[in-house]
């Protein structure tokens, strides 16, 4: 059984930390940022991250290590068990690639945060994870407008150790560079988002987290998995495909694979017709349900709903737009 806890979230919390998985490649990227190699990669510079930000990895780590037994998958637990990652310090990139590349060929590279599309896609078709480098400020532990080497090495790296897991995402590394040349980017990210950062599996002695986004959460590891609000849907993919989701807040809607040996035969999938086939249609909206629908559990909504409420009822002043530019 999953490890009881106080559920952390009501309609006054702020977002989620799950929000700093919301552009893993994106618009955030800019030439400002840019370093001097083609490939954005860095220097981890290990031997420079402080004693201050070693406790913030260390306060992380045991309050997740914590609350995920019964709730993280067992793939998650024991790519966990397997890598060079404890408590105690911020993991060498170094040590996590040596042990990735004799299990399933990936290699953690470090990123100063987030990377244009075109160089994380180049990165996944060649078995490289890019990782920032920096980690949040103790203020941030929940919430964080970018993913941080928290996010990106818990959250992320124990599934790389899964070849099913590094399969997949390798794929979709090259069918992004595909879907850029195609226009379609946006139909695919959502297949990446409901699955390796936001993805629920089933396992015999029940639901599971496997999404990075989710797992290196405390509070959405909580909300995923127990709260009433969300809806819980077995995964078809056009359906994926045309669901927008939330980067700001938790997710109304989790889809579900029977296991992860289902990510392996999307990886074989021709979505060349597949885009062809929903261009022009309309998307969905994140809490929706369909009737073709395989519901594991519909949600109540009430969680997002109350926070719509909030914002419906917040008066704007004169000459306030009242969303956001």
């Amino acid at each position: 059984m999953p490890t009881p806890v106080p559920t952390p979230v009501s309609p006054a919390t702020p977002g989620p930390e799950s929000s700093a998985a919301k552009q893993k490649h994106g618009l955030a990227a800019g030439s400002a940022a840019e370093p001097p190699r083609p490939d954005w990669t860095i220097d981890q510079g290990w031997d420079a991250y402080t004693p201050e930000e070693h406790a913030v990895w260390k306060t992380l780590f045991e309050r997740q290590t914590k609350l995920l037994p019964g709730r993280a998958c067992d793939e998650f637990v024991a790519g966990m068990r397997d890598l060079p990652i404890g408590a105690e310090q911020i993991p060498d990139f170094r040590q996590l690639s040596d042990v990735l590349m004799k299990r399933t060929g990936w290699q953690v590279v470090a990123v100063p945060g987030l990377v244009p599309d075109e160089v994380f896609f180049e990165h996944l078709a060649h078995r490289r994870f890019p990782a920032g480098n920096f980690i949040r400020k103790p203020h941030e532990l929940d919430y964080l407008e970018e993913p941080d080497v928290f996010h990106d090495v818990f959250g992320h790296v124990p599934m790389l150790m899964n070849p099913s897991i590094a399969d997949y995402i390798q794929a979709y590394g090259e069918g992004g560079l595909r879907a850029r040349k195609l226009g379609v980017l946006d139909k695919l990210a959502r297949v990446y988002w409901y699955t390796v950062e936001f993805g629920l599996v089933q396992q015999k002695d029940g639901l599971r987290i496997y999404g990075a986004g989710i797992a290196s959460s405390y509070t959405e590891s909580v909300f995923a998995l127990d709260d009433p609000s969300a809806n819980r849907i077995g995964f078809e993919l056009e359906r994926v495909m045309r669901t927008n989701y939330r980067i700001d807040d938790f997710q109304e809607s989790y889809f579900v694979i029977p296991d992860l040996e289902e990510l392996l035969s999307l990886a074989q999938v021709d979505f060349a017709p597949l885009y062809e086939r929903i261009q022009g249609l309309p998307d969905y909206e994140p809490g929706t349900v369909l009737a073709t629908d395989r519901l594991l559990n519909r949600g109540t909504g009430r969680y997002h709903r109350a926070k719509r409420d909030v914002a419906s009822a917040t008066p704007v002043a004169p000459g306030v737009s009242a969303t956001p530019a």
